[in-house]
């Protein structure tokens, strides 16, 4: 018997939108049902967010309509901040529950007795009006939201960011729309996020170019291309496969239709003579064939890095390196060493100091200990999106040319016409004014107007926000050739596994460096948990039989920098222990991960063990230490 089909939430039927000559949605049809997670997916500028502001009501289609189900409950995220800038922090998020907070309003103004006292009561119970402010804590520590008393006009964009967030999330609805809702958040934040969702009972229709965060909670993929929808099942992974197959089956009914064509224009031009109604409709099915659409071939993006000079065996040469902002020390005793042809991932939670990092090795901010050594062949080139500003008023290829009609690229000398193409610009997006440009489409404008400076040491401060995923790819192939060094600051997990030679992390007890991608790296993190546990386990089972000795008291500077560590050494431990139980819990996990299912189970008890470990090392360090 076939399951019974999921309740429909919102859907929306021939939906049209124009902006001048674009077509952006062409009679496009789609529904969202509860409990599925569906990732939309398409170029920049091909109408994603128009399409995700038509579905929460904030606009309105030119034709078509959205129906949604009665009392329908959405939590929204939209692209740019729409929070009330003379408000806290607080109020800002509690706004996502207005609704509710007007139900206690009404429910704290009535009689006790009262029967509509009653019926409030219970409504405001099931949308857990009552815990409000434990869910909102919650929220803010995970998503790491700023204090609840900040006024939002004094907020920085990735705060504003993940303030809205907890705003859409807080009110549990029965729809989530959420456009990018992974930028400015880091890795464990992320993880938080994905697990959440997983949890999630309503539906979810979500934005985003993080490809690791689209595999694991997505159940459906909406692909927007051309104005038209079309619908793929399973995850990225799945989606990736499904459209390669569909795109070869296209490929090869063009190739038989080019192949009738050119049979039928022999024949026709032969000019049979006294033309049979059957010779006729064979004209006509060759040019009804003829007139058909071939499939679409989309353009990708020509990324030019121009390329490194030489740089010699060292580009850069950190020893014992300590920095610190704000009277906090951020690092200590880094040693490090950058070659020709390192690409270097900096991670860690927000503010732990990558940034920092960034300043310190281009020279912008002093070290308060150790020294920076940079070669003299270095030539930086910083893609930093947060500080490098375009001009709204000026059109996309005079941002490009500053007066100039060519740009030089190592050797090659193309227009700037030519070069702002390798960008997919077409020829009408050139001559449009910066101000109306897509997030995305500023993205790449801003990378072609860094990028054709040069440079052989490249870094880079969150360059994947707002890119596109085919965009993505080819900045990630771009890279990965690129002969001299990349230093990048990211959270996406897919890009450092295709980009990085190695990962700087800030963690709790200081910065270490781990040669490899990222996979490698949390694989050796887990194996050094793993052995701290055993160690303890050990020293834990040989101490009854141990000769007593006097208790140590206080705490070295070591310990107490670990102690200053082990709450956040808990919480990234836990959060591994979370991660990988969710990975069991999927009904699909044997058939994906059925030949590592073993080394699987193994990293999940050692988890769990380097969990229990941290717990009594910190009871054993808070003992210890003097008040």
């Amino acid at each position: 018997m076939d399951p019974q089909p999921l309740p429909v939430l919102l859907q929306g039927r021939d939906l049209e939108v124009r902006i001048g000559l674009q077509v952006i949605l062409d009679q496009a049809t789609l529904a969202i049902h509860a409990a599925e997670r569906v990732g939309l997916l398409g170029r920049n500028g091909c109408g994603k967010s128009t399409l995700m502001r038509l579905l929460a009501g904030v606009d309105a289609p030119d034709r078509g309509e959205v129906q949604r189900r009665r009392d329908l409950r959405i939590g929204y995220l939209p692209q740019q901040s729409t929070l009330d800038l003379e408000a806290s922090v607080g109020d800002n998020i509690f706004a996502g529950v207005s609704d509710v907070l007007d139900l206690i309003r009404r429910f704290e103004a009535l009689p006790h007795d009262s029967a509509e006292s009653h019926t409030l009561e219970h409504r405001i119970q099931a949308l857990g009006g009552w815990d409000l402010d434990v869910r909102r804590a919650k929220l803010m520590e995970h998503l790491e939201a700023p204090p609840i008393e900040r006024l939002a006009g004094t907020l920085s964009g990735g705060e504003r960011r993940r303030t809205a967030l907890c705003r859409a999330l807080i009110g549990q609805p029965d729809l989530l729309l959420l456009d990018e809702p992974t930028n400015h958040l880091d890795t464990e934040s992320i993880e938080w996020l994905e697990e959440w969702l997983l949890r999630f009972a309503g539906g979810c229709l979500v934005i985003t170019h993080d490809r690791t965060f689209l595999d694991r909670i997505s159940t459906r993929i909406l692909d927007l291309a051309n104005g038209k929808l079309e619908w793929y099942e399973g995850n990225y992974t799945d989606y990736l496969v499904d459209k390669a197959e569909r795109e070869e089956q296209a490929e090869v009914m063009e190739s038989k239709r080019q192949a009738f064509l050119r049979n039928e224009i022999d024949w026709i031009r032969r000019g049979p003579k006294g033309r049979t109604v059957k010779s006729q409709s064979r004209v006509d099915r060759y040019y009804d064939i003829a007139n058909r659409i071939p499939p679409d071939r989309e353009r990708d993006v020509d990324l030019v890095i121009p390329p490194a000079e030489g740089l010699g065996d060292r580009a850069i040469d950190c020893v014992d390196l300590a920095f610190a902002m704000g009277g906090r020390e951020l690092c200590r005793g880094l040693d490090l060493v950058i070659k020709p042809g390192d690409r270097i991932g900096v991670i860690g939670r927000n503010g732990c100091g990558k940034t920092t990092l960034l300043r310190v090795l281009l020279g912008e901010v002093p070290p308060t200990a150790g020294s920076v050594r940079v070669s003299a062949n270095v030539r930086f080139n910083l893609i930093d999106q947060h500080r490098l500003h375009l001009n709204n008023e000026r059109t996309v290829i005079q941002e490009i040319a500053d007066g100039k009609e060519h740009v030089q690229i190592g050797t090659e000398r193309v227009t700037v016409w030519t070069y702002l193409r390798r960008f997919l610009f077409t020829d009408d997006r050139i001559l449009t004014q910066v101000s109306q440009l897509s997030g995305g489409e500023r993205s790449r404008l801003l990378m072609a107007k860094i990028l054709k400076d040069g440079g052989n040491v490249l870094v880079l401060d969150e360059p994947t926000n707002d890119l596109d995923l085919s965009t993505l790819q080819v900045l990630e192939t771009a890279l990965a050739r690129f002969a001299g060094c990349v230093i990048l600051v990211s959270h996406d997990r897919f890009f450092l596994n295709r980009v990085c030679t190695g990962i700087l992390a800030f963690e709790p007890g200081g910065v270490v460096f781990q040669p490899g991608d990222f996979d490698y790296y949390r694989e050796k993190r887990a194996a050094i948990l793993t052995a701290a546990a055993e160690s303890a386990a050990r020293a834990e089972a040989a101490a009854p039989s141990a000769l007593p000795k006097k208790p140590r008291t206080g705490l070295s500077w070591k310990e107490q920098r670990e102690l200053e560590g082990m709450e956040g050494a808990i919480e990234a431990a836990e959060a591994e222990v979370s991660r990988l139980e969710t990975l069991f819990s999927q009904p699909d996990f044997y058939q994906k991960h059925g030949p590592q299912a073993g080394a699987l189970i193994g990293q999940l008890e050692a988890a769990r063990a380097a969990v229990q470990a941290l717990y009594a090392r910190w009871g054993e360090l808070e003992g210890r230490r003097q008040p």
